[in-house]
């Protein structure tokens, strides 16, 4: 499941040159060409109604729009869907989603209009009550995950975030089995469209999450948290801090928090009890 380099595959258009001006205060300036992550309008349709517009990186947009359907409780499954279709407009994309009737009911019984942005996961939210969805707790993790292999999966990232390492403006969200080998990655300018991307990939392969590791790149958020659990992920690995309110989630929902993974350490926010701590000196 291991995927080719996305700059040179579906991440055509993800980046693009352009000529800056390198300022050093003791050598002086040189002009060169760099590259910059695209962030694109991508709109999502419903059947023909709009219903969200996001700044994304344009490629895997499939994947995206199975993602972003799914963790958004839009669709029941990939069954649901039933086509994709992008659209290129001039001032950015679309893509017109064919899902299924029962589905498409339900939208418009509860359809909200977004205005999502790259920093942002709750833009055009019109209520309180729309915060968080009515998510039921995952089943306790069956098998312990070792901390070397949250280790290992944060580490192997770091190596395959291509975009990131071209431009320095994306982030990325990998998957990994127990073992802590990185099988996906997927990266977008937003933090909610790479774990979309990723669950979309998943989704659509029809793989099994309830023994794999989730690592992404950010902080994690209580939108990344959820989901990860709408998707069946039980251990979610961030680089940077939790919050609070990803933490209480997380507790809630059954999922094993962790974040500030560096180099061999982290902190774990919630169900200590999903990590193997065998050889642990504090036990």
């Amino acid at each position: 499941m291991q995927e080719p380099d996305p700059l040179l595959a579906g991440g055509q258009g993800a980046c693009r040159s352009h000529l800056v001006l390198r300022v050093d205060a003791q050598r002086g300036t040189q002009r060169e060409a760099d590259l910059l992550a695209e962030e694109t309008a991508v709109a999502l349709e419903y059947n023909g109604i709009s219903h969200a517009t996001l700044l994304a990186s344009p490629c895997d947009l499939e994947d995206l729009a199975y993602g972003f359907s799914y963790t958004e409780g839009i669709i029941r499954g990939p069954h649901d869907m039933r086509d994709v279709e992008l659209v290129e407009r001039g001032n950015g994309l679309v893509l017109q989603m064919q899902i299924a009737s029962a589905c498409l009911d339900q939208l418009k019984r509860r359809r909200r209009s977004l205005a999502g942005r790259s920093g942002c996961g709750l833009c055009g939210i019109e209520s309180l009550d729309e915060v968080r969805r009515d998510l039921p707790p995952l089943a306790p993790r069956g098998t312990r995950v070792a901390a070397s292999a949250v280790v290992t999966a944060v580490a192997e990232l770091r190596g395959m975030q291509a975009l990131h390492a071209a431009t320095g403006a994306t982030h990325a969200a990998g998957w990994a089995d127990a073992a802590g080998k990185i099988m996906l990655v997927r990266e977008d300018v937003g933090r909610h469209n790479a774990l979309d991307k990723l669950i979309g990939h998943l989704l659509r392969n029809a793989v099994e999450t309830a023994d794999g590791i989730a690592v992404v790149s950010s902080r994690a958020s209580f939108e990344m948290v959820e989901k990860s659990a709408a998707a069946g992920i039980s251990v979610l690995a961030a680089v940077s801090a939790a919050t609070s309110y990803a933490t209480r989630t997380a507790e809630e929902l059954n999922v094993m928090l962790a974040g500030f993974t560096r180099g061999r350490q982290f902190t774990v926010y919630s169900h200590p009890e999903y990590l193997n701590r065998e050889g642990d000196p504090s036990r």
